[in-house]
C-alpha cells in the first residue's frame, strides 16, 4: 500500500488537492481543524471576488451549492488610465475565502476524509502538499491596501468599480447590505494605509460612492511571486514536497485570476502525485514538469502586468515595479 499524502494546511488549493487525491483512491491525511487552519476555529474574513475561471473550477471540482448564499455581483466598471469608463456584464461572487474553505472541509468530512469523522491514515507520508513556505523575494515592493466602508444610499450594489490615479489603482467591491470592500494598489510600502486608501478612493472617483472612506485598513505585500523550488521529489525516507496556492505562486490582485491559479496548482499537484505513485513517470521528472508549468504561468502573468501597468502608470513611482515585471519576463 502506498504511503499517505500529508496535506499541510486547509487553504482552497490544499483542500482541492486532497479531494482529487482521495477520489483517485489515495490515502489523505488532513491537519486537525483549529486556529490557523481554515476550518473550525479559524478567524478572520478573507473577501474574494470570484469570476469566470474560478467559479467554473469550483463548480466542476466541488459540485453545485458550494457558494450558496454568497453575494452576487453582475457587472464590472473599469476606467483604466486615460480611457473612458467601460461597464460590462461579468457574473461574479463575493465570498469569504475562509468560509469557503470551511465548506470544502465539511464536504470532505461527508465522505469520511476529515480527522473528526475517521481515523487518519497512519504511517510516514510519501508526499506533503502545502501552501506554507518560507517567503521568497517577490518581483516588486507594491502593497495592496484594503478596508471596508458603507456605501451611499442608492449606490449600485451589483457592480464592482475599478479606477486609476497617478499613484495606483483602486477597486470597490460591493459586499451586500450596504457595505463595500475598498482596495488600492500602490508601488511601495504605505506609512499611513488609512490616509492613502482614502486618497486613492477620492482620486479615482470611488469616494463619491461611499458614505465615508474606510476608517481602518491593512497593507499587505502584493507583487507577483514564484517560489524557486515548488516541487521536490521523495528521497529515501523523506517525503516529496509540493507547494500549492500562494506558497508556490502569487498573482497581482489586479488580474482577478489568483484564486483560479491557486486551484490549478492543487489540480496539478494531485496529478503529479497520482502519476508518481502509479509509476507513470519518474518523480523527479514530474516535479520538474510541475515547476516548469508554474514558471510558464508566472512569466505570462508578469507579461500582462508589464503591459497593463505600463499603459497606466508612466511616472517614476512605478518604474521599479515595471522593471521587476519586465525582468521576470526576460529571465523566464
Amino acid at each position: 500500500m502506498s504511503r499517505p499524502v500529508e496535506i499541510g494546511g486547509a487553504g482552497l488549493a490544499e483542500l482541492t488537492c486532497a479531494r482529487l487525491l482521495a477520489g483517485r483512491g489515495h490515502r489523505v491525511r488532513l491537519p486537525p481543524p483549529g486556529p490557523g487552519a481554515a476550518g473550525a476555529g479559524a478567524t478572520g474574513a478573507r473577501p474574494l471576488l470570484l469570476a469566470g475561471p474560478a467559479l467554473e473550477l469550483l463548480d466542476s471540482l466541488w459540485g453545485p451549492g458550494l457558494l450558496d448564499g454568497t453575494w452576487e455581483v453582475t457587472h464590472r466598471q473599469v476606467r483604466w488610465g486615460d480611457g473612458p469608463p467601460t461597464r460590462f456584464a461579468q457574473a461574479s461572487r463575493v465570498v469569504d475565502g475562509a468560509e469557503v474553505a470551511v465548506r470544502m472541509r465539511e464536504r470532505l468530512a461527508e465522505h469520511g476524509m476529515d480527522e473528526g469523522s475517521t481515523d487518519p491514515p497512519e504511517g510516514p507520508a510519501g508526499w506533503v502538499v502545502t501552501a506554507r513556505a518560507v517567503p521568497e523575494r517577490a518581483a516588486g515592493r507594491r502593497r495592496l491596501l484594503a478596508g471596508t466602508a458603507p456605501l451611499r444610499p442608492g449606490a449600485d450594489e451589483r457592480t464592482a468599480v475599478l479606477g486609476t490615479a497617478e499613484a495606483g489603482w483602486a477597486l470597490l467591491t460591493p459586499l451586500g447590505r450596504g457595505a463595500a470592500l475598498v482596495q488600492a494598489m500602490v508601488p511601495g510600502p504605505a506609512g499611513d494605509p488609512v490616509a492613502l486608501l482614502a486618497r486613492l478612493a477620492a482620486e479615482t472617483g470611488l469616494g463619491a460612492l461611499l458614505r465615508h472612506p474606510p476608517r481602518s485598513a491593512a497593507a499587505v505585500p502584493a507583487a507577483p511571486l514564484l517560489h524557486p523550488a515548488p516541487a521536490t521529489a521523495p528521497a529515501g525516507d523523506a517525503p516529496g514536497r509540493l507547494l500549492v496556492g500562494a506558497g508556490a505562486i502569487r498573482y497581482d490582485p489586479l488580474s482577478g485570476t489568483g484564486t483560479a491559479q491557486a486551484l490549478r496548482t492543487g489540480i496539478l499537484a494531485a496529478a503529479v502525485i497520482d502519476a508518481a505513485v502509479r509509476g507513470t513517470a519518474a518523480p523527479r521528472a514530474l516535479c520538474a514538469h510541475y515547476a516548469a508549468r508554474l514558471r510558464a504561468a508566472y512569466v505570462e502573468h508578469q507579461r500582462s502586468c508589464a503591459r497593463l501597468y505600463g499603459s497606466a502608470f508612466a511616472g517614476p513611482a512605478w518604474s521599479d515595479e515595471l522593471d521587476g515585471a519586465r525582468n521576470a519576463v526576460a529571465v523566464g
